[in-house]
């Protein structure tokens, strides 16, 4: 096995998590190799702030117990290590794994003229057979543990005590052509994990990256087996994608590959009728990254209603009872992503109010527990449409004051 590329005194070690580095100095003070690894490491490289922190080590998780009293073991497909810190930290360490398919994982050697990186070897197979990955417990070594992930950027290792990162995979060269590239063949790996197609919009789009050519021509090739990933981990992966502070680019990207018609038709095919006023729906979106970017960022209803607003409002529009409409038009969508019913109904609830709150007939609403996330939706609505929106918007409270100073007006008149 070739030796990995070392790169010394590239990671800032000021901005290490200071807790992070004690769970990997006691693992290898204990013998055990450990490392800082994944987006951590990627985004100290990209001058991001991570976060989060996770380490790979040799140690098995009954191992990592046996060494800190703040530690519990997680999963049922794959034991990982929580180590706990105060305000609720979590140090993630999971034990080096490999590919649980194959014995000994082949590998090829890739020279491209500024040292090797290696790949897994390219397999001969059928358009027809199931690659999907179900299992991802065999335990292996530090290059085996690399060449699994997905994308070269995320196969990083920070050796803290050594300060060099230990590049693989070519991850390196990657972080700094700020591309975005999969470890292996790309259309492979997304036959074996779908939800990888999302993960590459994802890193695309929240640290503003490129995208490899082949990687880009294979999400166009393979959009369709997104269909075939887990309902809920595909819910959580568009969650993502709207909390990330960049869910205009992410949903672009979406539209722009041909993905979004897979995985939400129902908004696909309204961005695709509408021409420019499509722009609305585009706007609400980067209202909802500005909110990001002061920490202000909405509940996953709002965000969600926020994503599908235009299509649900036009399949409401003239309905003698829009929250059952509202339902019809989320049914398939709710089965596809499996959307808790908590979130629909909460959804129904804040796109209901919406007509009443641009007509100005705010009335009862006001008194619903819900009143401020219904305003909070109208006052993106209102910033998407260009208009100033009321101050209670953002800020409910303002709207009590408004009512009890035009309430006094009213009471001297009389």
């Amino acid at each position: 096995m070739p030796e990995p590329k070392r790169y010394s005194g590239i990671v800032p070690k000021d901005r290490v998590d200071s807790d992070a580095a004690k769970v990997v100095k006691r693992l290898t003070r204990n013998g055990h190799a450990a490392y800082l690894v994944g987006g951590g490491v990627r985004d100290l490289l990209l001058g991001q702030k991570p976060k989060d922190f996770d380490v790979a080590t040799s140690a098995r998780p009954h191992e990592v117990r046996a060494l800190f009293r703040n530690c519990r073991v997680i999963g049922r497909r794959f034991r990982l290590a929580h180590v706990l810190f105060s305000g609720g930290k979590i140090i993630e360490v999971a034990t080096f794994r490999r590919d649980p398919r194959e014995d000994e994982v082949a590998v090829d050697e890739v020279d491209e003229g500024d040292g090797v990186r290696l790949v897994p070897v390219k397999r001969a197979v059928d358009e027809d057979t199931d690659l999907l990955i179900r299992h991802d417990n065999a335990f292996g070594e530090p290059h085996e543990d690399a060449i699994r992930r997905d994308f070269t950027i995320n196969g990083l290792f920070y050796d803290i005590e050594a300060d060099e990162v230990i590049d693989y995979v070519g991850g390196v060269r990657d972080v700094r052509a700020r591309i975005v590239r999969t470890i292996g063949d790309p259309a492979i790996r997304f036959r074996e994990d779908p939800i990888r197609i999302l993960r590459a919009i994802k890193f695309c789009a929240r640290l503003d990256l490129g995208i490899d050519p082949d990687l880009y021509e294979a999400m166009i090739d393979q959009r369709q087996t997104v269909s075939r990933a887990s309902p809920p981990r595909t819910f959580e992966e568009i969650l993502r994608l709207l909390r990330g502070g960049a869910a205009h680019r992410s949903f672009y990207l979406l539209w722009d590959t041909g993905l979004l018609s897979v995985m939400i038709p129902e908004l696909a095919a309204y961005l695709d009728d509408v021409g420019e006023e499509g722009d609305v729906a585009w706007r609400r979106l980067r209202a909802v990254d500005r909110l990001a970017a002061q920490s202000r960022l909405p509940n996953d209803a709002i965000l969600l209603a926020a994503l599908l607003q235009s299509p649900a409002e036009e399949y409401m529009e003239g309905e003698r009872d829009p929250a059952l409409a509202f339902d019809a038009f989320v049914e398939d969508m709710a089965a596809r992503f499996t959307v808790p019913r908590r979130i629909r109904e909460r959804m129904r609830l804040l796109l209901s109010a919406q007509k009443r709150l641009r007509d100005g007939k705010v009335g009862n609403i006001a008194k619903r527990e819900f009143f401020a996330d219904a305003a909070l939706l109208y006052g993106l609505d209102c910033e998407a449409r260009g208009l100033t929106a009321p101050g209670w918007a953002f800020d409910v409270s303002r709207y009590n004051e408004q009512e009890q100073r035009q309430s006094g007006k009213k009471a001297k008149r009389g």
